[in-house]
């Protein structure tokens, strides 16, 4: 029996399971099976054949990733094309684009890089079409962003079968890691605390999940809300990857299609033909992605706003700004001198190499213990 043959026969079971107290244990094991057989077929040593193949994965460029996934023939290469300037084959014939195609679009100042990504099929994660090695590269599960391309006639369902497709390859779209913690130890057995109510799942289900990946020694802490067994399989394989998603609807025309997509969380419907809505695709795309502009200034001189330095949230302290420009400024800084939304003073604040930068802090000034380098004309280096 393959892989996809498995995969199904236990997906049957399960839909034909109803869920109470005497079958949790049993549908715990289920899901913890099915979830280990996803893993082998995905996986390049699994039986579902080799990796990812030539052309699929790409250098990165930019300071963030956006990569289009969508069927084929939904108008990808048409938006990559005109946002980038970068040529991406463009026919009405299915699969056009057989290997990712890069490009760079430059969002306040900011260089993304953008992907092109092989359409996908209904199957993918089980191995039909080019879509299952596209989304296996490291480059496709590590986009920053991803821009899901639907179809202009049938958005709902097209959402519905991608979102699957990519579940199955270990993508979250807008979500968070489950906050669940698994420690294994030595001894003592298996001890569940959880500092929330267990809604969704018992700790029958739990043990379940444990003993089909033989954890018979392990404390589990859980903090997530409404957490279900898919949350735990998914801590436990520990591969998976959250990652925030726009849902992008090409030349939707009419006040109903308009009025439905809205209705979407995240969604954005554009015109690639009439360039319509673009900005709002390229707001959207910004906050999404949660980057943070930074502005340096020479002693003496005005800031200097073409160049920001672009750092991202959650890794915008002074010294991350500092390593961003030359690893040295960090370790020689005294202080810096920083102007803009993180300021306590509009006539700026002195601050440390812990201290967290907001979106267009206008001005920063570095004072050193020595001068560093000629080579960094943006940075003033102060002797002591």
């Amino acid at each position: 029996m393959t892989t996809v043959q498995k995969i199904k026969e236990i997906e049957d079971e399960m839909a034909k399971t109803q869920k109470n107290k005497a079958t949790s244990y049993h549908l715990g094991q289920l899901k913890a099976k099915l979830a280990k057989l996803r893993r082998e077929l995905i996986s390049p040593s699994g039986g579902g054949g080799g990796g990812p193949g030539i052309g699929f994965d790409v250098a990165r460029t930019g300071v963030a990733s956006v990569g289009f996934v969508g069927f084929p023939s939904v108008g990808k290469s048409t938006l990559m094309s005109k946002l980038t300037g970068t040529h991406s084959e463009v026919s009405e014939i299915d699969f056009t684009t057989l290997t990712t195609v890069p490009g760079t679009l430059k969002v306040h100042g900011a260089p993304i890089q953008i992907l092109d990504l092989p359409g996908i099929i209904e199957g993918a994660n089980d191995g039909r079409g080019r879509g299952r090695q596209a989304m296996h590269t490291p480059v496709a599960r590590t986009c920053n962003l991803i821009f899901i391309v639907l179809d202009v006639l049938k958005p709902l369902g097209d959402k519905k079968i991608i979102e699957s497709e990519l579940e199955g390859f270990g993508i979250r779209l807008n979500k968070k890691p489950p906050a669940i913690l698994v420690r294994k130890k030595d001894k003592g057995g298996i001890a569940i605390t959880n500092t929330v109510p267990l809604t969704n799942i018992d700790q029958e289900e739990i043990k379940a999940v444990l003993s089909e990946y033989k954890l018979s020694n392990v404390d589990v802490t859980i903090r997530q809300p409404n957490m279900t067994a898919d949350d735990l399989v998914d801590v436990i394989e520990g591969n998976r990857f959250y990652i925030p998603a726009l849902y992008v609807r090409i030349d939707a025309i009419s006040i109903e299609e308009l009025d439905l997509l809205y209705k979407i969380p995240h969604s954005v419907p554009i015109s690639s033909k009439e360039w319509l809505n673009i900005d709002e695709l390229s707001e959207k795309m910004w906050d999404a992605l949660e980057l943070v502009r930074v502005y340096t200034k020479p002693r003496g001189q005005s800031p200097d706003y073409s160049a920001p330095v672009v750092l991202r949230r959650g890794r915008c302290s002074v010294e991350d700004f500092c390593n961003a420009i030359h690893k040295e400024i960090a370790k020689q800084m005294k202080y810096a001198v920083v102007w803009g939304a993180s300021a306590k003073h509009s006539r700026g604040q002195k601050v440390g190499l812990d201290h967290i930068l907001e979106d267009e802090d206008g001005e920063i000034l570095i004072s050193s213990t020595r001068a560093i380098s000629n080579s960094l004309p943006v940075v003033h280096i102060a002797k002591k």
